[in-house]
């Protein structure tokens, strides 16, 4: 009986200290899982990079404005010098207007502008998809394309994620990413000599049970547009990434830097082995330095393997948020924080290239794909 009653009391005071350990703090533990941002008090050396090692060329961009005034430009160029950026490619040449003409001058427009800093800039084309059911798109797209080239002064082809979204067919079905009806523009841009950089799908997480185990939820809770839904009539994941990879398997002749490095890069073996599959496939890390910097060792492996096929890229046009690619590609940092808490809120490591690696990624591999960017101003 006094052993029994021993045990309670043992069991009470048990009890009393888990109930304190979820109490503690200034508010008595209530923090969600947004509010959350402990500080480390980790002690390690710290290279914070603030300007790269090489100059770099940016082959994923977007200046809308660039066509508009010179001052936009203007603007630029400043902001491009401190990061070290030699070339930044924009990709939204066209602009999102639906009016073809006013497309068209849009590409004029900011090739005009570009010309404005010689070497500095170059303009990728876009494909209207919106009127792929018209009678004679392909022919009339591969037209245009061709002419963007050669006359308006496009050096490659952007094509947005709308393919294989939003786009439709007349019978309100979604458009596939690998539709016959695209391959004369496929075979044109391979023709004409210039890459095809194109953005198919999105994080698979986008595709799953927004609860607990999903660790993009903060992301799809503060951005909800992101969530996709094959019950809605979405085209899943796996599918819409196999339509891409049809076309570049059919395509050889064609080069193409899938985006977001194909949306694997947390899956670095799958994407060896579709690398390996496909010699014209190309890859830029866009939006996804959160994923190697997780994964240093296996990161540096994977980038001195495939050094020939990768690209720098970043996406969206935040100077501040270039550090974190430098840092990450650069050093061999530990445990530092990601520029954005929404899409990553594990620590980043420094996956620290040579040199040699450094320069392809930085550059070399931009310089060999895209057509008349200017060499000058890169060491060898």
């Amino acid at each position: 009986m006094k052993k029994a009653a021993l045990l309670f009391i043992a069991l009470i005071i048990s009890l009393s200290s888990f109930s304190q350990q979820i109490t503690i703090g200034d508010n008595k533990g209530a923090v969600t899982f947004e509010e959350y941002d402990p500080k480390s008090t980790l002690v390690v050396d710290k290279n914070p990079k603030t300007r790269s090692k090489y100059p770099f060329i940016d082959v994923h961009n977007h200046q809308y404005a660039m066509g508009e005034t010179r001052d936009n430009v203007d603007k630029l160029i400043p902001e491009m010098d401190k990061l070290n950026m030699r070339i930044l490619v924009n990709l939204s040449g066209r602009g999102w207007t639906k009016d073809a003409d006013k497309a068209t001058k849009t590409l004029s427009d900011n090739v005009t502008n570009s010309k404005l800093y010689p070497g500095r800039f170059a303009v990728f084309t876009n494909v209207d998809f919106d009127s792929i059911n018209e009678t004679g798109w392909s022919e009339k797209a591969a037209k245009i394309l061709e002419e963007d080239v050669k006359l308006r002064g496009a050096v490659g082809l952007k094509v947005y994620k709308n393919l294989g979204f939003s786009v439709k067919n007349t019978d309100g079905s979604l458009v596939r990413v690998d539709d016959p009806r695209i391959d004369a523009v496929w075979a044109k841009a391979g023709e004409l000599g210039i890459p095809v950089i194109i953005h198919s799908a999105d994080p698979a997480s986008f595709w799953e049970p927004l609860n607990q185990f999903n660790e993009r939820w903060l992301e799809l809770k503060t951005h909800p547009g992101r969530k996709k839904d094959i019950a809605k009539g979405d085209f899943g994941f796996e599918e819409i990434i196999a339509q891409q990879h049809n076309i570049i398997r059919k395509h050889k002749g064609t080069k193409f830097i899938s985006a977001h490095m194909g949306w694997y890069p947390n899956n670095l073996g799958k994407l060896d082995s579709l690398l390996t599959a496909m010699p014209n496939m190309y890859v830029e890390i866009g939006a996804v330095i959160a994923e190697l910097g997780r994964q240093p060792k296996t990161s540096n492996k994977f980038f001195t393997k495939w050094q020939d096929r990768i690209l720098f890229g970043k996406d969206s046009w935040v100077p501040s948020e270039y550090s974190t690619y430098f840092r990450v590609l650069e050093t061999e940092d530990e445990y530092f924080q990601y520029h954005k808490k929404y899409h990553a809120f594990w620590p980043m490591y420094g996956i620290g290239l040579s040199d040699d690696v450094l320069k392809k990624v930085y550059y070399k591999n931009a310089l060999k794909i895209i057509p008349r960017l200017d060499k000058s101003g890169f060491p060898e």
